[in-house]
């Protein structure tokens, strides 16, 4: 257990300060998800790059888990920043592909569909080294779903 401390803490001390939007600033999101519409839970990471002053590209993963058999879900979202203050909101547009298999130990249906993303989301700077993350996004692929996502965000140093 000392061991993992030691870990997570030289891996956050080499961090920069959580004001991460300006180009060329990045930050690692690590999340927990929850799906409004189908009662599915799932946990995540991504990675926000900011390309622009308030634009960010941000890639992500998501492992879903459904009642029965497995599922997952890649997101490539554009981020805009709206403001800069404490609470860093911004609005979400990209693309979204989810896969989907009904027994993955034997011979099940493995189902693929992809769709855009579209919402709203905030950072709030807890330390100079962590945030907090709340975001609603809506995903029209398959089940037409609404996610909310709560997690945090650790910003990478240039």
């Amino acid at each position: 257990m000392k061991k993992f401390f030691l870990l997570v803490f030289l891996l956050f001390s080499g961090f920069s300060h959580l004001q991460a939007q300006e180009q060329g600033d990045s930050r690692v999101h690590l999340f927990g998800q929850y799906g409004l519409r189908m009662e599915e839970p799932g946990i995540g990471a991504g990675w926000e790059y900011f390309f622009a002053s308030n634009f960010a590209f941000m890639p992500s993963y998501t492992q879903l888990f459904p009642r029965i058999g497995r599922a997952g879900n890649f997101s490539a979202d554009l981020r805009y920043y709206l403001s800069r203050e404490k609470s860093q909101v911004y609005v979400i547009t990209g693309y979204s592909l989810s896969s989907e298999n009904s027994q993955p130990d034997g011979a099940g249906i493995r189902r693929n569909a992809s769709g855009a993303n579209v919402g709203v989301g905030a950072v709030i700077p807890l330390t100079a080294w962590v945030g907090l993350t709340t975001e609603f996004k809506f995903q029209s692929q398959g089940i037409q779903q609404t996610y909310f996502r709560f997690g945090l965000s650790f910003p990478l140093g240039n």
